[in-house]
């Protein structure tokens, strides 16, 4: 793993955000919660790390889509205190990032929750839940054009035991893609992470 640098507790709520704006699955209930916040989505797009009432919106908002700081949803047992940082993860370090323990991911992987077993099965034509695999697919077409994508958002006790917190599409389309060399993501690091990164 190559260290970029630090990443605040801010860019990493600005940058999962973002992420999720484009997502199909939870972009309309971000751009829902926006509107209820009164808030534009420059909120995200053009996110001000300097401005505090900014941050502290981007938070309210990741509470009421996601769960932050209120341990529910993707959040759930997730620690108050994380060291982030920005760094670049190899092909094989990737690799082992594991997906979050959630029954579509899960299967998707066939038990494993590794990447590589879940774009094996997609490559074989293994549909779960009926949901279609073009997203992967397209992604992954997207990757090997060189299209850059948002950093992956990555969670552990550990850098050798990571668990993706936001960017599975991605992480799944990097796999199919068969892993560029390297891929800049942000890594939270938290001792009390065991529970979460079970």
């Amino acid at each position: 793993m190559r260290i970029i640098g630090d990443c605040s507790e801010d860019e990493m709520v600005a940058c999962f955000l973002l992420g999720e704006l484009t997502s199909a699955r939870f972009g309309a209930g971000l751009r829902r919660a926006l509107a209820a916040a009164g808030r534009s989505e420059r909120l995200l797009t053009d996110a001000d790390l300097a401005d505090p009432a900014d941050n502290r919106a981007r938070r309210a908002l990741l509470a009421a889509t996601r769960g932050y700081g209120e341990n529910r949803d993707v959040f759930e047992d997730f620690p108050d205190q994380v060291r982030w940082i920005r760094a670049g993860l190899t092909a094989g370090e990737l690799a082992r990032v594991r997906y979050i323990s959630y029954s579509y991911w899960n299967e998707l992987s066939g038990g494993s929750r590794l990447p590589a077993d879940a774009a094996e099965r997609i490559r074989a034509g293994v549909r779960v839940f009926g949901v279609s695999n073009g997203r992967f697919i397209a992604a992954a077409r997207a990757v090997r054009r060189g299209e850059r994508f948002a950093p992956l958002i990555l969670a552990g006790t550990r850098p050798e035991t990571l668990v993706c917190l936001e960017g599975h599409l991605r992480l799944t389309a990097l796999a199919l893609a068969g892993f560029p060399a390297e891929v800049e993501c942000l890594v939270g690091t938290a001792r009390a992470m065991d529970r979460w990164a079970r």
